[in-house]
């Protein structure tokens, strides 16, 4: 068997001693070849260029969320199919949302030897993902998520994080929650520019915010799971769930029932809730801030999101 190891130097769980650890013990168990990534798509073109070399059965990720959601991209550009390399993941991030989400241990040394044992018994598991369509400077562009998607005020912290980590910063839970209070401080919370619409439904305008999840949970605050969608999930479609009011007493409302363990939908007047839809999209007013796996993409006036079933072969 061959492997393509991604390693991301910036991983901010792991250090230059653990890599070499990791690496060692990974290629002792297949032919491997490492490259690090050294720029922002750097994951996806690599991946891209293993998913079609065709020596490749596996393409593993040292890395975090951001890094997983390249290899994806890369791997399935030219869409889906039973004969692309499986993926397999070492959290080095300081989410690691999709990874967790599949029972994979957030420890680096701990995954690694999951992944041993995949590769060994062979034991693999078929996962659907989403997919956002939106156009951009009039060219229309599409990218796989594995987790979750977000329009409006979540993408907007997540611009704003990305904005301090620039700085210098660490993504912390406590970066994210501190931008978050901080960012609803300074938002419009009057006009609402969000119109959710689908396939066979009305459409629902007034939405301030909406996250659109492939999985539960959506996020972690350190060791907590934070689950607005609990009933989403790998092999169904996507779950949504909008805000259509921002004031503080439905905020904390919100957040009393999403942070732990939740296994019912979210109760609420001023809520938005959609679940296994294949199809939905998202129209706003005006550019509106979004995000998929935790990147900020930019701004668009719509973005489609699609179910994509049995996407991705995953080892676990």
């Amino acid at each position: 068997m061959r492997a393509l190891l991604l390693v991301n130097p910036k991983a901010t769980t792991t250090n230059q001693r653990t890599r070499d650890v990791l690496i060692r013990a990974l290629g002792a168990a297949v032919r491997l070849d490492v490259t690090e990534t050294r720029y922002r798509g750097h994951a996806a073109k690599l991946a891209r260029e293993a998913a079609r070399d065709g020596r490749y059965d596996v393409v593993a990720v040292l890395g975090g969320d951001g890094t997983i959601n390249e290899a994806v991209n890369g791997l399935l550009e030219d869409g889906p199919s039973p004969d692309r390399p499986a993926l397999a993941m070492i959290p080095g991030g300081s989410a690691n949302v999709f990874a967790r989400a599949l029972g994979i241990p957030g420890n680096p040394v701990e995954a690694t030897g999951v992944a041993l044992e995949a590769l060994r018994s062979g034991s693999r598991r078929t996962v659907g993902l989403g997919r956002a369509a939106w156009s951009e400077a009039g060219e229309h562009t599409e990218r796989y998520f594995t987790f979750c998607a977000g329009v409006g005020y979540d993408a907007e912290v997540v611009r704003a994080v990305e904005g301090l980590r620039g700085a210098g910063y660490r993504a912390t839970p406590g970066l994210y929650v501190s931008t978050a209070l901080r960012h609803y401080l300074m938002t419009d919370r009057r006009r609402a520019a969000l119109t959710l619409t689908r396939p066979g439904h009305p459409g629902e305008s007034g939405i301030f915010m909406a996250i659109v999840t492939n999985t539960a949970p959506w996020t972690y605050l350190g060791s907590r799971p934070v689950n607005p969608t609990p009933l989403s999930a790998f092999d169904a479609g996507l779950d949504l769930l909008g805000l259509s009011r921002l004031g503080l007493p439905s905020i904390l409302n919100v957040v009393r029932q999403i942070v732990g363990e939740r296994s019912t939908p979210l109760r609420g007047r001023r809520l938005v809730q959609v679940h296994d839809a294949s199809e939905l999209a998202l129209s706003s007013s005006r550019p509106i801030a979004f995000q998929l796996d935790g990147e900020y993409l930019g701004e668009a006036e719509k973005v489609t999101f699609y179910s994509i079933p049995d996407a991705l072969q995953v080892l676990v």
